[in-house]
C-alpha cells in the first residue's frame, strides 16, 4: 500500500470528481481516513442547484431518494477505483447524506477481521457505558442488537456497527420490497433517539453530525459520529 496521505489525496480528488460529473457540482471539502478494515469519505458543502431548487420546495425527500438511487448505480464503481487508489479490496459501501448541513459520508468495508484498533477508548469503562446507552437507544427504535463494535477512525470519527437489528416487521417490509422506505424512515428516527441521549457525557464532545446507513440482507448497520474538535 502506498503512503497515507497521498492515497487519502487520490481518493479525496477521485470522489470529488465523481461526484461533480454525477451531480452537476462537487464538495467544497473531503477527509478520507482508512483505518483498516474501514474507510470513511466525509464530505461538506455538497448540494447540486437543482437539489437546492428542490429542498427549497421542502421536497428534501426525493432528494435523498435521488440521492440513494444514484449512489447504489455507482456502487460497483466506486469500489473498483477505491481497490485501484488504495490496493485494498473494499467489498461493501455504505453512504448518508445531512442535507441541512450540506454533507455526506461513503463507508467502505473490507472483508477483514480480527482488526486492532490503535486508536482505544480512554477508559474501557466509558466503552461499555457508550455501549449500554446505544443498546437502550435500538431497543426504543426496535430491538438490542445482538453485537456492538465501536472502532475510533478518527480522534474526531468514531464508527459503530450493529449486528442483528432488525424485528420481524421490517424484515416483512425488506421482504416485500419496501427497503429504501424503510431506511427514509428509519434514518430521522433512530439519529432523533441517538441526539436526545447522553452520549456526549460518555464522548467528552460534541456531536457535530450523525450519519447511518443499513446492509439488511445482512442484518446490520453502521452509524458514524462527527465530533467536536474539543474536549467539553
Amino acid at each position: 500500500m502506498q503512503e497515507a496521505r497521498p492515497i487519502q489525496s487520490e481518493v479525496s480528488g477521485y470522489i470529488s470528481n465523481l461526484l461533480r460529473q454525477h451531480f452537476g457540482k462537487g464538495p467544497a471539502s473531503v477527509y478520507v481516513t482508512i483505518k483498516r478494515p474501514y474507510i470513511t469519505i466525509h464530505f461538506r458543502g455538497f448540494v447540486s442547484p437543482m437539489e437546492k431548487i428542490l429542498l427549497d420546495q421542502e421536497e428534501g425527500k426525493r432528494v435523498l431518494e435521488t440521492r440513494d438511487f444514484m449512489f447504489n448505480a455507482l456502487k460497483s464503481e466506486i469500489l473498483s477505483e477505491l481497490l485501484s487508489i488504495t490496493q485494498l479490496e473494499f467489498t461493501e459501501l455504505y453512504a448518508d447524506w445531512n442535507l441541512p448541513l450540506k454533507s455526506g459520508i461513503f463507508i467502505g468495508v473490507m472483508a477483514e477481521e480480527g482488526i486492532v484498533d490503535p486508536l482505544e477508548w480512554p477508559e474501557d469503562s466509558e466503552r461499555d457505558i457508550f455501549h449500554k446507552q446505544v443498546e437502550r437507544i435500538s431497543e426504543e427504535a426496535g430491538r438490542i442488537p445482538n453485537k456492538i463494535e465501536t472502532l475510533w477512525m478518527s480522534n474526531r470519527t468514531l464508527l459503530l456497527k450493529r449486528s442483528g437489528i432488525l424485528v420481524g416487521i421490517e424484515k416483512a417490509l425488506i421482504e416485500g420490497g419496501f427497503s429504501e422506505i424503510l431506511k427514509l424512515t428509519k434514518r430521522p428516527l433512530e439519529q432523533k433517539l441517538l441526539e436526545d441521549a447522553p452520549l456526549t457525557h460518555t464522548l467528552h464532545r460534541s456531536i457535530d453530525e450523525i450519519f447511518m446507513d443499513w446492509n439488511f440482507s445482512q442484518d446490520i448497520g453502521y452509524i458514524a459520529f462527527i465530533l467536536s474538535a474539543e474536549p467539553r
